[in-house]
Protein backbone atom coordinates (compact mmCIF):
# COMPACT_ATOMS: atom_id res chain seq x y z
CA UNK A 1 0.00 0.00 0.00
CA UNK A 2 2.95 2.55 0.95
CA UNK A 3 4.40 1.48 -2.08
CA UNK A 4 1.42 2.33 -4.38
CA UNK A 5 0.95 5.61 -2.67
CA UNK A 6 4.92 6.61 -3.04
CA UNK A 7 4.23 5.54 -6.60
CA UNK A 8 1.38 7.28 -7.25
CA UNK A 9 2.73 10.31 -5.62
CA UNK A 10 5.83 10.10 -7.95
CA UNK A 11 3.55 10.01 -10.51
CA UNK A 12 1.79 12.90 -10.08
CA UNK A 13 4.99 15.00 -8.89
CA UNK A 14 6.09 13.64 -12.51
CA UNK A 15 3.17 14.75 -13.86
CA UNK A 16 3.57 18.73 -11.91
CA UNK A 17 6.68 19.06 -12.90
CA UNK A 18 6.47 18.73 -16.40
CA UNK A 19 3.96 21.21 -16.57
CA UNK A 20 5.28 23.35 -14.45
CA UNK A 21 7.94 23.16 -16.92
CA UNK A 22 6.59 23.98 -19.86
CA UNK A 23 4.25 26.61 -18.16
CA UNK A 24 7.60 28.37 -16.80
CA UNK A 25 8.90 28.25 -20.83
CA UNK A 26 6.12 30.07 -22.02
CA UNK A 27 6.45 32.29 -19.43
CA UNK A 28 9.84 33.17 -20.08
CA UNK A 29 9.50 33.11 -23.71
CA UNK A 30 6.39 35.89 -23.12
CA UNK A 31 8.43 37.95 -20.68
CA UNK A 32 11.51 38.39 -22.13
CA UNK A 33 9.54 39.84 -25.32
CA UNK A 34 8.41 42.26 -23.70
CA UNK A 35 10.67 43.20 -21.56
CA UNK A 36 11.98 46.06 -23.96
CA UNK A 37 10.03 47.85 -22.43
CA UNK A 38 12.50 48.02 -19.39
CA UNK A 39 15.40 49.41 -21.23
CA UNK A 40 13.81 52.43 -22.65
CA UNK A 41 15.73 54.81 -20.60
CA UNK A 42 19.02 53.50 -21.98
CA UNK A 43 18.99 55.28 -25.21
CA UNK A 44 17.74 58.65 -26.71
CA UNK A 45 15.60 56.70 -28.98
CA UNK A 46 13.78 54.94 -25.83
CA UNK A 47 13.90 58.23 -24.07
CA UNK A 48 12.11 59.92 -26.92
CA UNK A 49 9.19 56.35 -27.21
CA UNK A 50 8.74 57.19 -23.77
CA UNK A 51 7.97 60.64 -24.04
CA UNK A 52 5.71 59.99 -26.86
CA UNK A 53 4.06 57.44 -25.16
CA UNK A 54 3.13 59.79 -22.26
CA UNK A 55 2.08 62.92 -24.70
CA UNK A 56 0.15 60.52 -27.14
CA UNK A 57 -2.07 58.59 -24.15
CA UNK A 58 -2.98 62.42 -23.02
CA UNK A 59 -3.81 63.64 -26.36
CA UNK A 60 -5.93 60.42 -26.89
CA UNK A 61 -7.95 60.30 -23.50
CA UNK A 62 -8.71 63.96 -23.51
CA UNK A 63 -9.78 63.88 -27.53
CA UNK A 64 -6.86 66.42 -28.12
CA UNK A 65 -5.96 63.76 -30.58
CA UNK A 66 -8.41 63.26 -32.72
CA UNK A 67 -8.58 59.29 -33.75
CA UNK A 68 -10.80 57.96 -36.79
CA UNK A 69 -12.80 56.17 -34.44
CA UNK A 70 -15.96 54.20 -35.09
CA UNK A 71 -18.31 56.61 -33.42
CA UNK A 72 -18.44 60.15 -32.72
CA UNK A 73 -15.68 60.86 -29.44
CA UNK A 74 -18.30 60.86 -26.85
CA UNK A 75 -19.98 58.04 -28.03
CA UNK A 76 -16.54 56.12 -27.84
CA UNK A 77 -16.50 57.14 -24.42
CA UNK A 78 -19.63 55.80 -23.48
CA UNK A 79 -18.16 52.80 -25.37
CA UNK A 80 -15.06 52.79 -23.44
CA UNK A 81 -17.74 52.33 -20.03
CA UNK A 82 -19.21 49.68 -21.81
CA UNK A 83 -15.76 47.69 -22.40
CA UNK A 84 -14.25 48.21 -18.77
CA UNK A 85 -16.41 45.17 -17.61
CA UNK A 86 -14.39 42.29 -19.22
CA UNK A 87 -16.52 39.14 -19.83
CA UNK A 88 -13.90 37.33 -19.99
CA UNK A 89 -16.24 33.73 -19.41
CA UNK A 90 -17.82 33.88 -22.84
CA UNK A 91 -16.18 36.58 -24.64
CA UNK A 92 -20.15 38.34 -25.38
CA UNK A 93 -19.07 41.52 -25.54
CA UNK A 94 -16.65 41.24 -28.13
CA UNK A 95 -19.38 39.58 -30.24
CA UNK A 96 -20.37 42.92 -31.67
CA UNK A 97 -17.59 42.16 -34.31
CA UNK A 98 -19.82 39.54 -35.73
CA UNK A 99 -22.33 41.82 -37.31
CA UNK A 100 -25.74 42.58 -36.20
CA UNK A 101 -27.39 39.17 -36.92
CA UNK A 102 -24.67 36.81 -35.85
CA UNK A 103 -23.73 39.05 -32.95
CA UNK A 104 -27.28 39.23 -31.46
CA UNK A 105 -27.59 35.42 -32.11
CA UNK A 106 -24.29 34.55 -30.20
CA UNK A 107 -25.32 36.90 -27.46
CA UNK A 108 -28.83 35.34 -27.19
CA UNK A 109 -26.96 32.46 -25.98
CA UNK A 110 -24.47 33.33 -24.57
CA UNK A 111 -24.42 36.32 -21.74
CA UNK A 112 -23.79 37.57 -18.51
CA UNK A 113 -26.98 37.77 -16.30
CA UNK A 114 -25.04 39.98 -13.61
CA UNK A 115 -21.91 40.34 -12.36
CA UNK A 116 -20.88 36.81 -11.25
CA UNK A 117 -23.92 34.14 -13.43
CA UNK A 118 -23.74 34.16 -16.83
CA UNK A 119 -25.41 32.25 -19.35
CA UNK A 120 -24.43 28.03 -19.82
CA UNK A 121 -21.57 27.39 -22.89
CA UNK A 122 -21.15 24.35 -24.57
CA UNK A 123 -18.41 22.80 -23.26
CA UNK A 124 -16.07 22.96 -26.46
CA UNK A 125 -16.68 26.23 -27.17
CA UNK A 126 -16.62 27.38 -22.86
CA UNK A 127 -13.24 24.67 -22.51
CA UNK A 128 -11.38 26.89 -25.35
CA UNK A 129 -12.13 30.11 -24.70
CA UNK A 130 -11.65 29.61 -20.61
CA UNK A 131 -8.26 27.82 -21.70
CA UNK A 132 -7.16 30.52 -24.51
CA UNK A 133 -7.87 33.52 -22.24
CA UNK A 134 -6.16 32.06 -19.19
CA UNK A 135 -2.55 31.28 -20.50
CA UNK A 136 -2.46 34.78 -21.95
CA UNK A 137 -4.37 36.43 -18.97
CA UNK A 138 -1.81 34.88 -16.89
CA UNK A 139 1.18 36.10 -18.63
CA UNK A 140 -0.09 39.44 -18.87
CA UNK A 141 -0.22 39.50 -14.99
CA UNK A 142 3.26 37.98 -14.57
CA UNK A 143 4.36 40.86 -16.74
CA UNK A 144 2.73 43.71 -14.52
CA UNK A 145 4.55 42.91 -11.74
CA UNK A 146 7.87 41.80 -13.16
CA UNK A 147 7.98 45.10 -14.91
CA UNK A 148 6.91 47.33 -11.76
CA UNK A 149 9.39 46.17 -9.19
CA UNK A 150 10.52 42.45 -9.96
CA UNK A 151 7.78 40.61 -7.76
CA UNK A 152 5.06 38.20 -8.67
CA UNK A 153 1.93 39.85 -6.85
CA UNK A 154 3.61 43.18 -5.38
CA UNK A 155 5.73 41.68 -2.70
CA UNK A 156 6.78 38.50 -3.71
CA UNK A 157 9.90 38.32 -5.39
CA UNK A 158 9.96 36.93 -8.94
CA UNK A 159 12.52 33.73 -10.01
CA UNK A 160 16.30 34.19 -10.45
CA UNK A 161 15.12 33.59 -14.67
CA UNK A 162 13.18 36.34 -14.46
CA UNK A 163 14.95 38.97 -13.03
CA UNK A 164 17.87 38.13 -15.51
CA UNK A 165 15.50 39.02 -18.31
CA UNK A 166 16.04 42.47 -17.30
CA UNK A 167 19.70 42.09 -16.20
CA UNK A 168 20.35 40.98 -19.99
CA UNK A 169 19.01 43.99 -21.35
CA UNK A 170 20.02 46.79 -18.90
CA UNK A 171 16.16 47.07 -17.91
CA UNK A 172 14.46 48.62 -14.83
CA UNK A 173 11.82 47.93 -13.05
CA UNK A 174 8.87 50.80 -12.80
CA UNK A 175 10.11 52.60 -16.27
CA UNK A 176 6.98 55.07 -16.35
CA UNK A 177 7.57 56.02 -12.51
CA UNK A 178 10.73 57.01 -13.25
CA UNK A 179 10.09 58.23 -16.87
CA UNK A 180 7.40 60.39 -15.65
CA UNK A 181 8.38 61.56 -12.27
CA UNK A 182 6.14 59.74 -9.85
CA UNK A 183 8.34 56.27 -9.07
CA UNK A 184 6.74 53.65 -6.88
CA UNK A 185 4.96 54.67 -3.30
CA UNK A 186 4.94 58.42 -3.55
CA UNK A 187 2.38 60.16 -3.30
CA UNK A 188 -0.60 59.68 -5.68
CA UNK A 189 1.64 56.76 -7.12
CA UNK A 190 1.05 53.07 -7.76
CA UNK A 191 2.73 51.57 -4.61
CA UNK A 192 4.33 48.82 -6.71
CA UNK A 193 5.53 50.88 -9.84
CA UNK A 194 4.40 51.97 -13.35
CA UNK A 195 1.33 54.16 -12.37
CA UNK A 196 -1.15 54.47 -14.83
CA UNK A 197 -1.90 57.63 -16.93
CA UNK A 198 -4.90 58.75 -14.24
CA UNK A 199 -2.40 59.16 -12.07
CA UNK A 200 0.61 60.59 -13.97
CA UNK A 201 -1.01 62.68 -16.61
CA UNK A 202 -1.94 66.40 -15.62
CA UNK A 203 -5.42 66.35 -17.16
CA UNK A 204 -7.84 63.48 -17.54
CA UNK A 205 -11.00 63.73 -18.99
CA UNK A 206 -13.47 62.80 -16.87
CA UNK A 207 -17.25 61.31 -18.22
CA UNK A 208 -19.79 58.87 -16.64
CA UNK A 209 -22.25 56.32 -18.26
CA UNK A 210 -23.81 53.02 -17.81
CA UNK A 211 -21.44 50.07 -17.94
CA UNK A 212 -21.14 46.72 -19.49
CA UNK A 213 -24.01 45.71 -17.02
CA UNK A 214 -26.01 48.59 -16.95
CA UNK A 215 -25.24 50.03 -14.03
CA UNK A 216 -23.99 53.68 -13.31
CA UNK A 217 -20.73 54.32 -13.69
CA UNK A 218 -17.85 56.08 -14.96
CA UNK A 219 -13.82 56.19 -15.55
CA UNK A 220 -13.22 57.75 -12.20
CA UNK A 221 -14.72 55.18 -10.28
CA UNK A 222 -13.77 52.55 -12.59
CA UNK A 223 -9.89 54.01 -12.27
CA UNK A 224 -10.27 54.78 -8.59
CA UNK A 225 -12.40 52.73 -6.94
CA UNK A 226 -15.11 51.64 -6.05
CA UNK A 227 -16.35 49.83 -9.03
CA UNK A 228 -12.76 48.90 -10.36
CA UNK A 229 -9.96 50.19 -8.17
CA UNK A 230 -6.68 50.25 -10.30
CA UNK A 231 -4.52 52.46 -7.75
CA UNK A 232 -1.90 49.80 -7.09
CA UNK A 233 -2.49 47.80 -10.24
CA UNK A 234 0.91 48.37 -12.66
CA UNK A 235 -0.05 49.86 -16.61
CA UNK A 236 2.27 47.40 -18.25
CA UNK A 237 1.09 45.81 -20.31
CA UNK A 238 -2.76 45.97 -20.58
CA UNK A 239 -4.40 42.62 -19.37
CA UNK A 240 -8.11 43.95 -20.89
CA UNK A 241 -6.31 44.50 -24.19
CA UNK A 242 -4.54 40.79 -24.07
CA UNK A 243 -7.89 39.65 -23.06
CA UNK A 244 -9.98 41.93 -25.85
CA UNK A 245 -6.89 40.46 -28.36
CA UNK A 246 -7.40 36.70 -27.38
CA UNK A 247 -10.72 36.78 -27.41
CA UNK A 248 -11.25 38.61 -30.98
CA UNK A 249 -8.66 36.31 -32.51
CA UNK A 250 -10.26 33.16 -31.22
CA UNK A 251 -13.66 34.83 -32.64
CA UNK A 252 -12.14 35.30 -35.75
CA UNK A 253 -10.91 32.27 -36.36
CA UNK A 254 -14.17 30.59 -35.07
CA UNK A 255 -15.90 32.36 -38.13
CA UNK A 256 -13.88 33.32 -40.52
CA UNK A 257 -16.76 35.23 -42.27
CA UNK A 258 -16.20 38.03 -39.71
CA UNK A 259 -12.21 37.92 -39.67
CA UNK A 260 -11.24 41.25 -40.17
CA UNK A 261 -14.32 42.84 -38.62
CA UNK A 262 -13.56 40.49 -35.47
CA UNK A 263 -9.67 42.27 -35.47
CA UNK A 264 -11.09 45.61 -35.33
CA UNK A 265 -12.95 44.96 -32.73
CA UNK A 266 -9.68 44.05 -30.88
CA UNK A 267 -8.02 47.21 -31.49
CA UNK A 268 -11.29 49.39 -30.61
CA UNK A 269 -11.22 47.39 -27.10
CA UNK A 270 -7.86 47.85 -26.39
CA UNK A 271 -7.97 51.32 -27.50
CA UNK A 272 -10.52 52.28 -25.15
CA UNK A 273 -7.98 51.57 -22.33
CA UNK A 274 -6.44 54.83 -23.52
CA UNK A 275 -9.99 56.55 -23.20
CA UNK A 276 -10.76 55.12 -20.12
CA UNK A 277 -7.21 56.87 -18.64
CA UNK A 278 -6.46 53.36 -17.34
CA UNK A 279 -3.71 52.80 -19.64
CA UNK A 280 -1.07 54.62 -22.00
CA UNK A 281 -0.55 53.00 -25.69
CA UNK A 282 2.32 51.48 -24.38
CA UNK A 283 0.46 48.97 -22.34
CA UNK A 284 -1.96 48.60 -25.41
CA UNK A 285 0.75 48.14 -27.98
CA UNK A 286 2.53 44.93 -25.37
CA UNK A 287 -0.96 43.77 -24.83
CA UNK A 288 -1.98 43.35 -28.25
CA UNK A 289 1.55 41.77 -29.09
CA UNK A 290 1.22 39.04 -25.77
CA UNK A 291 -1.97 37.92 -27.47
CA UNK A 292 -1.04 37.71 -30.59
CA UNK A 293 2.34 35.45 -29.65
CA UNK A 294 0.35 33.05 -27.32
CA UNK A 295 -2.12 32.85 -29.82
CA UNK A 296 -0.41 31.86 -32.44
CA UNK A 297 1.71 28.98 -30.18
CA UNK A 298 -1.50 27.77 -29.38
CA UNK A 299 -3.09 27.63 -32.81
CA UNK A 300 0.36 26.02 -33.49
CA UNK A 301 0.25 23.36 -30.82
CA UNK A 302 3.05 23.96 -29.50
CA UNK A 303 3.96 21.48 -26.72
CA UNK A 304 4.99 24.42 -25.02
CA UNK A 305 1.41 26.06 -25.11
CA UNK A 306 -0.32 22.25 -24.46
CA UNK A 307 -1.87 20.89 -21.35
CA UNK A 308 -1.14 23.49 -18.83
CA UNK A 309 -2.97 24.73 -15.87
CA UNK A 310 -3.94 27.84 -15.58
CA UNK A 311 -6.69 29.49 -13.77
CA UNK A 312 -8.60 26.96 -12.78
CA UNK A 313 -9.47 26.50 -16.60
CA UNK A 314 -8.94 22.81 -18.03
CA UNK A 315 -5.70 21.63 -19.39
CA UNK A 316 -5.94 20.90 -23.37
CA UNK A 317 -3.49 18.74 -25.09
CA UNK A 318 -4.65 19.11 -28.64
CA UNK A 319 -5.23 23.07 -29.14
CA UNK A 320 -6.37 22.83 -32.91
CA UNK A 321 -8.51 19.88 -32.71
CA UNK A 322 -10.42 22.26 -29.85
CA UNK A 323 -10.77 24.90 -32.32
CA UNK A 324 -12.39 22.49 -35.09
CA UNK A 325 -14.56 21.22 -32.30
CA UNK A 326 -15.56 24.38 -30.72
CA UNK A 327 -16.30 26.18 -34.57
CA UNK A 328 -18.79 23.10 -35.47
CA UNK A 329 -20.73 23.49 -32.39
CA UNK A 330 -20.69 27.45 -32.75
CA UNK A 331 -21.64 26.81 -36.22
CA UNK A 332 -24.64 25.48 -34.73
CA UNK A 333 -25.95 27.50 -32.51
CA UNK A 334 -25.40 30.96 -34.52
CA UNK A 335 -27.14 29.27 -37.96
CA UNK A 336 -29.97 28.32 -35.99
CA UNK A 337 -30.09 31.68 -33.89
CA UNK A 338 -30.15 33.32 -37.39
CA UNK A 339 -32.32 31.60 -39.22
CA UNK A 340 -29.78 30.89 -42.33
CA UNK A 341 -25.89 30.29 -42.89
CA UNK A 342 -22.89 32.10 -41.39
CA UNK A 343 -21.89 33.15 -45.01
CA UNK A 344 -25.17 34.66 -45.56
CA UNK A 345 -25.63 36.38 -41.81
CA UNK A 346 -22.39 37.66 -41.79
CA UNK A 347 -23.05 40.02 -44.14
CA UNK A 348 -26.00 41.54 -42.73
CA UNK A 349 -24.67 44.50 -39.95
CA UNK A 350 -25.71 47.54 -39.38
CA UNK A 351 -23.77 47.98 -36.80
CA UNK A 352 -20.32 49.85 -36.46
CA UNK A 353 -17.97 47.70 -38.49
CA UNK A 354 -19.81 47.43 -41.63
CA UNK A 355 -17.94 50.21 -43.79
CA UNK A 356 -14.43 48.39 -44.70
CA UNK A 357 -12.98 51.80 -45.80
CA UNK A 358 -13.76 53.27 -41.79
CA UNK A 359 -12.59 49.63 -39.89
CA UNK A 360 -9.31 50.09 -41.89
CA UNK A 361 -8.70 53.97 -40.64
CA UNK A 362 -9.45 52.96 -37.26
CA UNK A 363 -6.91 49.91 -37.22
CA UNK A 364 -4.34 51.63 -38.64
CA UNK A 365 -4.63 54.61 -36.21
CA UNK A 366 -3.43 51.92 -33.54
CA UNK A 367 -0.65 49.83 -35.22
CA UNK A 368 1.60 51.88 -33.91
CA UNK A 369 -0.37 55.02 -32.11
CA UNK A 370 2.78 57.15 -34.15
CA UNK A 371 5.43 56.33 -31.53
CA UNK A 372 8.68 57.27 -32.71
CA UNK A 373 11.26 54.42 -33.79
CA UNK A 374 13.65 52.96 -30.97
CA UNK A 375 15.54 50.10 -33.06
CA UNK A 376 16.41 52.08 -35.90
CA UNK A 377 18.05 48.72 -38.16
CA UNK A 378 14.50 47.16 -38.35
CA UNK A 379 12.81 50.94 -39.15
CA UNK A 380 13.39 50.04 -42.79
CA UNK A 381 13.45 46.21 -43.14
CA UNK A 382 10.85 43.47 -44.25
CA UNK A 383 11.28 40.96 -41.28
CA UNK A 384 10.39 37.79 -43.03
CA UNK A 385 7.84 36.10 -40.65
CA UNK A 386 8.42 32.26 -41.54
CA UNK A 387 12.05 32.55 -40.71
CA UNK A 388 11.46 34.40 -37.70
CA UNK A 389 8.09 33.35 -35.99
CA UNK A 390 6.57 30.47 -38.67
CA UNK A 391 3.99 29.90 -36.00
CA UNK A 392 2.62 33.37 -36.74
CA UNK A 393 0.81 31.78 -39.82
CA UNK A 394 -1.72 29.78 -37.87
CA UNK A 395 -3.41 33.04 -36.85
CA UNK A 396 -4.36 32.76 -40.93
CA UNK A 397 -4.25 28.77 -42.03
CA UNK A 398 -6.81 28.05 -38.74
CA UNK A 399 -9.29 30.50 -40.60
CA UNK A 400 -8.31 29.87 -43.58
CA UNK A 401 -6.94 26.25 -44.36
CA UNK A 402 -6.20 26.23 -47.96
CA UNK A 403 -3.67 28.55 -47.37
CA UNK A 404 -1.20 26.41 -46.41
CA UNK A 405 1.77 27.68 -43.60
CA UNK A 406 3.77 28.80 -46.04
CA UNK A 407 1.32 31.23 -48.14
CA UNK A 408 0.00 32.33 -45.00
CA UNK A 409 2.98 33.56 -43.60
CA UNK A 410 3.78 35.03 -46.96
CA UNK A 411 1.06 37.16 -46.23
CA UNK A 412 1.47 38.30 -42.56
CA UNK A 413 5.20 39.30 -44.29
CA UNK A 414 3.56 41.46 -46.90
CA UNK A 415 1.18 43.49 -45.16
CA UNK A 416 3.65 43.71 -41.79
CA UNK A 417 3.29 47.26 -40.41
CA UNK A 418 6.10 49.66 -39.55
CA UNK A 419 9.24 48.27 -38.06
CA UNK A 420 11.63 49.32 -35.30
CA UNK A 421 9.21 49.98 -32.31
CA UNK A 422 10.05 49.22 -28.76
CA UNK A 423 9.48 46.04 -29.06
CA UNK A 424 10.40 45.25 -32.61
CA UNK A 425 14.23 44.61 -31.07
CA UNK A 426 14.35 41.84 -34.17
CA UNK A 427 13.35 38.96 -31.68
CA UNK A 428 10.54 36.29 -32.71
CA UNK A 429 8.70 37.80 -29.89
CA UNK A 430 9.20 41.43 -31.61
CA UNK A 431 7.59 40.64 -35.09
CA UNK A 432 4.27 40.02 -33.48
CA UNK A 433 4.44 43.97 -32.63
CA UNK A 434 4.19 44.45 -36.25
CA UNK A 435 1.78 41.82 -37.00
CA UNK A 436 -1.32 44.29 -39.36
CA UNK A 437 -3.91 41.36 -38.61
CA UNK A 438 -6.83 43.60 -40.33
CA UNK A 439 -4.58 43.89 -43.88
CA UNK A 440 -3.37 40.36 -43.54
CA UNK A 441 -7.05 39.08 -42.94
CA UNK A 442 -7.82 40.66 -46.35
CA UNK A 443 -5.72 39.68 -47.88
CA UNK A 444 -6.12 36.26 -46.96
CA UNK A 445 -9.47 36.20 -48.04
CA UNK A 446 -8.65 37.34 -51.58
CA UNK A 447 -6.12 34.79 -51.89
CA UNK A 448 -8.95 32.16 -50.53
CA UNK A 449 -11.84 33.26 -53.15
CA UNK A 450 -9.17 33.82 -56.15
CA UNK A 451 -9.88 37.87 -56.03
Amino acid sequence: MKRSICLGLLFLFAILCSQLSAQSGSDIAALRGLAPVSALLNTEAGKAALGANYTVTGGIQTGVIAQPTLLPFPEQQQQAMRDAFSTINNLAQLADGLGTTLGSAYVAHFHYIDQRRTSTLPQSIGDLIRYATAISGSHSSEAKYLFANETTDGKTAVSPDEVALLKEIRGVDDVFGKAYRLPAGSAGADAYGNSRPYQTEPNVARFEGPDYLNRPAGNFVYNHGPVMDLTNSPSYPSGHTTYGYTGAVLLAVLVPERYAQMITRGAEYGNDRVIMGSHYVMDVLGGRTLALYDVAHMLANDPAYMGLSARGAAPINDFQKAVKTARAELVRVLQNGCGNTIKVCATEDTGRFNNIVADEAFYESTQTYNLPVVYAKNAGLVEDVAKLAPEAGYLLTQAFPSLGLERANKILTETEGPGGGFLDNGSAFGVYSRLNLYAAALRARQVVEGN
